[in-house]
This record gives structure tokens, sequence and C-alpha cells, in this order.
């Protein structure tokens, strides 16, 4: 049966793929919303869908449907601001509908504890974008650890340069109280990543935290991990600015580079396939990662201890117009 779908933040960058999936599973978008009305992105998928700028008239819009129309919804996609997700999951639970939210799927671990609580008074559940784990390279990697010696601890080293230009420090990505800051804005899904193949944590300790850069050292079960993130352009190797290229990522374990460069066009699909078919992943599976993000977005400084700092954590400081005085 074609399930009936509503979307928050139709003019958020990440809203398109959720837009295929919805299209790819063969959904009916009965409503979208945005404050900002650059969403001709609907024609490419759902030209008929009705669409608001106003929540008051969008929430009447779905009432109405639900007792005019014997319209109910199944499902409620959010691709709003981090900070919003909380109460956008709230209320998808409340109008009778399952939701699924984008990563972080909140900013605070107790936010789940009571999200946990309305599940359960609605009957109705909230699933989060993990798709890394849907990843064929990193489910191959978790297989590996998986079968390999159970008290073998990996050597594992993370870089994710993805460069931002000054539009980011307007938009609320650029503020720590709305987005979580660079960690969970571009982070947290590594997180995840890591602690679904490697197991529970052991140690986060941060050694550089800014506005565009961070890095630290986590260790878990089976993994030390050495992370840098960072979105400024400087941060970039020559080769790749030399490339013409904006982003640069690489996970070693063990120095072995995993290969996992493509394969990111259909994962928001896998991920819809897999909500509807009864599985999918909840608030527990988003748990360590959203308190890793969390601790490193509040933690003191650490002094840098031999073996567990990332080699880029002492590149120069960024030339961004930001940071000048």
């Amino acid at each position: 049966m074609k399930k009936n779908f509503a979307l928050v933040g139709a003019a958020g960058y990440v809203a398109p793929r959720h837009l295929k999936a919805i299209k790819d599973v063969g959904g009916n978008l009965v409503a979208a919303l945005d404050k900002n009305d650059s969403v001709g992105v609907l024609d490419s998928y759902f030209p008929e869908t009705s669409f608001f700028i106003e929540y008051e008239r969008f929430d009447r819009h779905i009432e109405k449907q639900k007792r005019e129309n014997n319209i109910q919804l199944d499902y409620v996609s959010i691709c709003t601001p981090n900070y919003l997700h909380d109460a956008h999951i709230r209320m998808a639970l409340r109008t009778g509908a399952h939701a699924i939210c984008e990563k972080p799927l909140v900013l605070n671990p107790w936010n789940l504890d009571a999200l946990l609580d309305i599940e359960k008074e609605t009957g109705k559940k909230v699933y989060t974008i993990l798709q890394l784990r849907l990843h064929q390279s990193i489910i191959e990697l978790k297989e590996k650890i998986a079968t390999g010696p159970k008290d073998k601890v990996y050597d594992v080293d993370l870089t994710y340069l993805t460069s931002r230009g000054n539009w980011y420090y307007a938009s609320w990505k650029g503020s720590v109280e709305k987005s979580g800051g660079i960690a969970s804005n571009i982070g947290v899904h590594f997180y995840d990543m890591l602690s679904w193949v490697f197991g529970d944590l052991k140690e986060n300790t941060v050694h550089l935290h800014s506005h565009d850069r961070a890095s630290g050292y986590l260790e878990f079960t089976q993994a030390r991990v050495k992370w840098f993130l960072s979105i400024d352009y400087d941060a970039l190797p020559n080769e790749v600015k030399e490339k013409g290229q904006h982003t640069y990522r690489s996970i070693t374990v063990d120095g072995e580079e995993i290969e996992f460069s493509g394969g990111f066009t259909e994962l928001h699909t896998k991920s819809y396939q897999d909500i509807l078919a009864g599985n999918g992943f909840g608030l527990e599976d988003a748990r360590q990662s959203i308190e890793i993000v969390q601790t490193i977005r509040n933690a003191k400084i650490s002094k840098q201890e031999e073996g567990k700092f990332h080699e880029f954590v002492n590149l120069p400081v960024s030339k961004h117009p930001f940071n000048r005085s």
C-alpha cells in the first residue's frame, strides 16, 4: 500500500535526497513545509504536493486531510536545522506518524530519553538516517572486524575536510547553539560508523575545537582512533587543491585505506526501503554518536599525548575572515 509522507525542511540541502527516496519507495507526499520558498526541486518529484511556508497552515492542512479525506500520514521526514529536530520529531509523533529524521537526530543524549517516552505513549517510531551503515565498504569492514580476533585493537585514522564558504558562518550551521558545532555538522555519521564497527566507547579526548576545525582521540573496544575534521579550504592537501577539489575524505585501518568515495547515491533510498520493511535505525542506534558529539562540544582541550593525536592537529590557524579581528 502506498504510504503517505509529509516533509519538513523542503528547501534544505539534504531535502532532495529525501524527496528522491520517497519517490523511489512509491510514497505519496501529502504536504511540504519550509519558511523559505526556494523549493523548485519539488517539481522534479512531487509537483502536486501542497507546500506551506507557515507551520500553522501546514498543520491545519494535515488535520483537514485526516478528517475530511481520511488521509492519515504514515511518516514525517525531517530535514530541518539540527536544533529543531527534537521539536519536529515530537510534532510527527503527535500527528500519529512515524518520524524519519536526518542526523544528528538530536543535539543531546537526554533528548533521546524523552523521545523514547513519547514513542511509548504514541506507539510510533523515530527513525534516523545512518547511511554509512548501509555502505558496502563499511559493511565489509564491519564483517572483517567481527570475524577477526576479538581481542585485537585496530589503529584508525579519520580525516574529513570539506571546505565551506562565507555563507556557512551566516547560516544556522555557523551557530554552535543551533548546529552543535563542526563535530555534529560533518562528523556525527563518522562517529556512528566507528561505533557500529568497533564497539563501545572507552575514551574521548579533544585536542582542538574551533569554528572551522576539530580534532581528537577516540578509543573503542576494538579501535584507537585519531580524527581530524575541518571546513577550512586552507587545510586541504595541496594535491587536492591542484585538482580543483574541495573535499578530502580518508579512513585508514592499520594503515590500509578504506575506499568509500563512491556508492553514496542510493543510500537514502536504501534507508527508506529498510524503514518501510520494518527495520531501520532508531533512537538507541543513534545514542553513542550523540554522546560523542555532545562530549566533544563541551570538552576542555587536552594535552596531546604521544601516539594519540592526529598529524593535522597543528596545521596553521585558519586565514578565514571569520577568524580575523
